[in-house]
């Protein structure tokens, strides 16, 4: 099995001027990523623009990165929603998942289940699957919360439930997963902010954001805090701060899409509505950032 530790990178997906998918920039990206030594790459994330694309387009992508990989890496691919039976029918009918080697699956949004339903929700998934699925819990963008102890009972029940996305920046809740769940699932961040902190604490990994335009400095990062580094892991983390504060400042794809066009990485700074690119003062502030 794949493990899906370190550094994973949730891949943007570039378009044109027409909006359509920018297949030679989306290439470019996954090499500089590769190329900047990301451990895993994470494709249809909430970075992807995923909710504006379709089942055709979906599969583009997904066999573009994997084509472009070669292998090198584990692939996730992004698979959820708040409708059990459509993200069930996704799973089985998704060709591009033989390329793949795990699924990121987020807590149903809008319906705002129970801790109960959110149980019932992963259990029937999980039923399924064909891949190693990663918990992604993000209450900000979903308006609820999983448990720990949901977590952990899915984990607990569930052998191919193998790790958590945690992007609820709660310490507690982090602390919580850390002293309940087996010594081999998996724990990563889901904010470039708070890797070093989670990782301190016992998290393995990040998955992230900003490693989409610097992803040598973010491994670097990563690989410090592992070996207990953790003086080169603060300078790196300072000197990433203000980065990752401008990729958030005006929302996410936004940021990042305007850090990667500045830094020549895809062709346009384009994005689907009901999204926008950055402002003009933002986008300088940006490429002073990454410079």
């Amino acid at each position: 099995m794949d493990r899906f530790v370190g550094t994973g990178v949730a891949l943007i997906t570039p378009f044109d001027e027409n909006l359509n998918i920018d297949k030679e920039s989306l290439g470019r990206l996954v090499t500089h990523v590769i190329e900047g030594g990301v451990d895993f790459l994470v494709a249809l994330g909430t970075t992807a623009e995923t909710a504006t694309l379709n089942a055709v387009e979906r599969t583009e992508v997904v066999n573009i990165i994997a084509d472009v990989n070669n292998g090198r890496l584990p692939l996730m691919v992004g698979i959820g929603g708040n409708d059990t039976n459509e993200v069930i029918r996704e799973i089985q009918e998704a060709e591009y998942l033989k390329r793949c080697q795990g699924i990121l699956s987020v807590t149903p949004y809008y319906n705002k289940p129970s801790q109960e339903g959110m149980y019932q929700h992963f259990k029937a998934i999980a039923e399924l699957s064909p891949l190693p699925i990663c918990l992604y819990n993000v209450p900000s963008r979903t308006g609820v919360s999983i448990s720990a102890e949901t977590v952990v009972r899915l984990e607990q029940e569930f052998l191919n439930i193998i790790a958590l996305k945690e992007a609820s920046g709660n310490f507690e809740q982090a602390t919580d997963i850390l002293k309940l769940k087996d010594s081999n699932f998996i724990a990563l961040s889901g904010d470039d902010v708070i890797t070093l902190p989670l990782m301190a604490m016992g998290f393995d990994g990040v998955i992230s954001v900003a490693a989409n335009v610097l992803p040598q400095k973010c491994s670097n990062l990563v690989n410090s805090i592992a070996k207990g580094d953790f003086s080169t892991a603060q300078k790196l983390h300072i000197d990433l701060s203000d980065l990752c504060k401008l990729l958030f400042e005006e929302g996410n794809p936004a940021g990042i899409k305007a850090a990667l066009h500045a830094a020549g990485v895809i062709k346009h700074n384009t994005l689907r509505l009901p999204l926008v690119p950055v402002g003009e003062d933002l986008y300088r502030r940006l490429e002073v950032a990454i410079s």
